[in-house]
């Protein structure tokens, strides 16, 4: 077969699956996230970009299971084949308001509005962000401003076709800022305009039930207002994103009157998310039991009570043989969604936390919970040598990207750990998980391994078991070397190569020395420091100090007048942040304190894809501060990145002020 004919039948049988999948998106039937990112992880870049709709309706579907950072990537992506997208640039803005990062958001919708695109959805999305603003303000005189920017947004986009979902928000944005009879009066009309179209229809009823209530609130028929309520809850079981959106309405409408709904709250429930830990299963040549392969059936049903008791639908968990692997099972059962995170690359993980067991059926087992995640996260590419900071390292970011997820969906957080209740094996195992959580202060729920023991056989050795022994590391390391989760920052001058060599002492005066000035303020959490020319290498042992100084940093390059020292007007910096497993040592050369790894590389990649004069952070350095979590500061979800030099494609974050 000629070269042309083979691409003609490639491009065919692409058509043909393109067009499946745009008919799969389009149908009523609900799709679960973890098929939905199967669809996506499948995609072909180059058949998907003839048709920027496929991008949309996937877009629109994530959105709906409340997934905006997914949604996010799925729409840019889009973008890309097609920058001028009325649509998906509504629905970037949307994603990005979902996700948190409502100034970012605002940004977008805004310009659809400047370029004369300023219909219904964009005008309405945008009155979204000024009233999240308006929520998030602590000045009352900047909210209220904000939320009469909002109400009067709203109220113009309902104006432009008469749409309910302007409508309802217009109203209850009237009813916040005391206009009651303007708002009952639009209320009314919605509620009819609703009641007609819901006669009508045979398609999604979801927001017509939700605005029906939301309605009723304004009206303050409570009664009507709960029934409606209730049946928007049935159907919306899975669509976490747009359950939160009904229920923040909900929930702005009782505060308002002073009342409390039960029975709302239940209606709009967003299930809880659990992050887990718990022990493998035991190796043959365990000194001492401690999760024998005899209690696998025990373990597994105590695990499905402890889920159905919390009431969980999204679960974070790694994927090790015994209690990670049983409860990733146990949450897909019931269909719920799960998010796995491997400390380091897979084949590695698989060799020294999977096939343990001589003819057991975990390698099996692991492969299919994997292929039914939503998403799959590698901590690390490699695997540390000493000790088990890889471990503790994953636990972190479990903790810290289920806190994001959680804080999106404005849902409670419940860790669950399958523990003996003895000392662990060190770093990075149960016990030490367990004191992380406690530490951050959360309520942990245990399922204690110990207490199975004693019901399935009672023997008098059992409350004397030897302390487990820690596993050596496989390969000799040098001495004096340790390994610690740090935060690192690296940066660079814009413009530096411009400076004459006059101009050098001038920049390392007042540039390098007023960046001094402020490490210097941070000394107790700087572990290490390091400049050459233009560039700035900081190691931290605080990711909470990383990113305040980092800011300083950056407000004090912004801001100075650098032609008042004779430098460049254009004088700029670029910040880059991550967070990582990295070795500790004294560097024989320099004889001080030291730290090298593969983190410490992925950290200096992110600085030169950096914005001048913003910091930007990977995704681990956002998720250990929200696992903190840290105060002062946050980050803004900025898309997947091509890292600088090769280095690969990863998701990176806006870190701002609050």
């Amino acid at each position: 077969m000629a070269e042309s004919d083979q691409k003609q039948e490639k491009n065919s049988a692409g058509a043909g699956d393109l067009r499946q999948t745009i008919k799969t998106l389009r149908a009523s039937a609900p799709i679960a996230l973890a098929d939905l990112m199967s669809i996506w992880r499948s995609h072909d870049a180059e058949q998907w970009s003839r048709s920027p709709e496929v991008y949309q309706l996937l877009g629109e579907r994530i959105l709906k299971q409340g997934e905006p950072l997914l949604a996010y990537d799925v729409i840019t992506q889009g973008l890309a084949a097609r920058p001028a997208d009325v649509r998906l640039r509504q629905l970037q803005g949307l994603s990005l308001a979902r996700s948190g990062a409502t100034d970012r958001a605002g940004r977008v919708l805004e310009e659809l509005r400047d370029e004369n695109h300023a219909s219904e959805e964009t005008l309405g999305m945008l009155a979204r962000t000024y009233k999240d603003r308006a929520a998030a303000a602590q000045d009352r005189h900047k909210a209220g401003k904000l939320l009469r920017l909002a109400a009067e947004t709203y109220g113009e986009a309902h104006k432009l076709s008469g749409g309910y979902w302007t409508g309802i928000n217009a109203a209850t944005t009237a009813l916040l800022i005391e206009k009651k009879d303007h708002a009952a009066k639009l209320a009314a009309t919605v509620r009819d305009s609703c009641l007609t179209e819901l006669r009508q229809t045979r398609g999604d009823k979801y927001w017509l039930f939700a605005t029906l209530g939301e309605a009723a609130l304004i009206l303050r028929d409570f009664p009507q207002a709960r029934d409606w309520y209730a049946q928007a809850g049935q159907l919306g079981r899975r669509r976490f994103g747009d359950l939160q959106s009904s229920r923040r309405n909900a929930r702005l409408l009782l505060d308002y009157w002073k009342i409390e709904s039960p029975e709302i709250e239940r209606a709009l429930q967003i299930p809880r998310l659990i992050v887990f830990a718990g022990h493998m299963i035991d190796q043959p040549d365990r000194a001492g039991p401690r999760f024998p392969a005899r209690l696998e059936p025990a373990v597994a049903r105590e695990i499905k009570t402890e889920i159905e008791s919390i009431g969980a639908g999204l679960g974070y968990a790694s994927a090790a043989c015994g209690s990670d692997i049983l409860f990733l099972e146990a949450m897909l059962e019931r269909g719920d969604e799960i998010v796995v995170v491997l400390p380091y690359e897979r084949e590695e993980f698989i060799r020294d936390s999977v096939d343990l067991v001589p003819n057991s059926n975990w390698g099996a087992r692991f492969e299919r919970v994997l292929t039914q995640a939503s998403r799959v996260v590698m901590a690390s590419p490699q695997r540390l040598e000493i000790g088990g900071i890889s471990y503790d390292y994953t636990n972190q970011l479990l903790l810290g990207l289920a806190s994001i997820r959680a804080s999106q969906l404005n849902t409670e957080l419940v860790p669950l750990a399958v523990w003996d209740r003895a000392p662990g094996d060190g770093s990075g195992g149960t016990a030490s998980v367990v004191k992380q959580w406690r530490d951050a202060g959360l309520a942990v729920r245990i399922i204690d391994v110990t207490r199975l023991q004693n019901q399935a056989a009672a023997r008098a050795k059992k409350n004397k078991r030897p302390k487990p022994k820690t596993k050596p590391s496989r390969t000799q390391t040098p001495d004096k070397f340790h390994s610690r989760v740090m935060s690192m920052l690296f940066a660079d001058a814009v413009a530096f190569s411009k400076l004459t060599e006059q101009q050098v002492p001038l920049f390392v005066r007042h540039f390098l020395g007023g960046i001094g000035k402020l490490v210097a303020k941070t000394a107790r959490a700087v572990v290490e420091k390091n400049t050459w020319g233009d560039g700035i290498y900081l190691v931290f042992s605080d990711v909470e100090a990383a990113g305040r100084l980092a800011l300083d940093i950056c407000d004090f390059v912004t801001t100075v007048q650098w032609e008042g020292h004779g430098l460049p007007k254009a004088l700029n910096l670029r910040i880059g942040l991550h967070a990582g497993p990295v070795y500790e040592f004294t560097d024989p050369i320099t004889r001080r304190t030291s730290h090298s790894g593969t983190h410490v590389s992925r950290a200096a990649r992110i600085e030169p894809i950096t914005p001048a004069g913003q910091v930007y952070a990977s995704e681990a350095f956002a998720a250990l501060a929200a696992a903190k979590p840290v105060r002062g500061f946050t980050c803004d979800y900025a898309g997947q990145t091509p890292m600088a030099k090769g280095y690969g494609i990863f998701p990176t974050y806006h870190v701002r002020r609050l």
